[in-house]
């Protein structure tokens, strides 16, 4: 790899890493509904080139657009409301990857070894171990309302694959189309006043949701498809691993949450489990696509 394309890795890992805290800051000034339709105002708007209508394929991008955009957002964006540990959260957002072989499993009939299997039962295990920290006792409901968003997330995942050749800002552009009305009505039923009171926010949450917009929603997401297109999957995706556990330690120094043995141990467990994952179902795709390449080579 390029080192202009490796630093840009590292760069898309310290912005992804960083957005957990402009996420947490931009929740607490109005609230986590408001929040996020704000941010997906400025992704529409900054998208809007690339909005075009992608024949025989909508019906397939409003659905993500409704479960990896609203649906995604708008319960993470709760979770974070009612949690002070943002740390915790880091770790827990892990439970994507896992969640996402298990549906790889039983809806696109996906094989897969011991490894991985242990793998995933070890994710889980890790978040069990992090219950055990009293501290986090009372934050039950962000951490619950975590592992549905994650949940959900991997069903967006399994939607995202289904849109091979689309230009992922034109996604982008349509998944804040479809999320914005359905972000705006819940809003209104549940944070009237904060949706009314949004011209009053101080300045910095327009720096907050810029930030999570431009640079973690555009450059962050848009930068790594491309990425993915001039490199193999198990080449770009290992180095995208440090990110939970840079976002912990940085939502720690700024929010000065206390750390205890069983949060350390519990996050090393899930973070080593995500990178067994991660690698192994790296390599199968690249075998993947090294067979349907030597197939395409011998019908020539």
């Amino acid at each position: 790899m390029k080192l202009p394309h490796l630093l840009f890795i590292l760069l898309i890992d310290l912005i992804w890493a960083s957005n957990i805290v402009t996420i947490k800051l931009a929740i607490d000034e109005t609230g986590p509904l408001t929040a996020v339709l704000m941010r997906y105002l400025f992704v529409f708007v900054l998208t809007l080139p690339w909005l075009r209508i992608v024949k025989g394929r909508m019906n397939e991008i409003f659905v993500a657009g409704v479960v990896a955009g609203a649906m995604f957002m708008g319960i993470g964006g709760v979770g974070f409301a009612v949690t002070d540990n943002v740390a915790a959260l880091a770790i827990v957002s892990q439970l994507g990857v896992p969640f996402s072989l298990v549906l790889a499993v039983i809806f696109l009939k996906e094989t897969i070894r011991w490894i991985r299997i242990a793998g995933t039962a070890l994710a889980f295990l890790g978040i069990v171990i992090m219950g055990f920290d009293p501290a986090l006792l009372n934050e039950w409901l962000g951490i619950t309302l975590t592992i549905v968003a994650s949940f959900i997330w991997a069903v967006g995942s399994l939607l995202f694959r289904r849109m091979q050749g689309i230009n992922p800002l034109t996604i982008h552009a349509w998944l804040a189309f479809v999320s914005l009305p359905v972000l705006f009505c819940v809003a209104l039923v549940f944070e009237p006043e904060q949706l009314a009171g949004i011209g009053q926010v101080r300045p910095d949450f327009w720096g907050w949701i810029a930030f999570s917009a431009i640079a973690a929603s555009i450059v962050g997401h848009a930068g790594m498809s491309w990425l993915l297109q001039k490199y193999p999957v198990s080449v770009v995706v290992p180095l995208t691993l440090p990110t939970p556990l840079i976002s912990a330690a940085i939502a720690t120094f700024v929010f000065g949450t206390p750390v205890s043995g069983a949060f350390i141990f519990g996050a090393l467990v899930t973070f080593a489990s995500v990178a067994v994952i991660t690698w192994r179902s790296a390599s199968k795709q690249d075998d993947a696509s090294l067979v349907r390449e030597w197939a395409r080579e011998m019908k020539r």
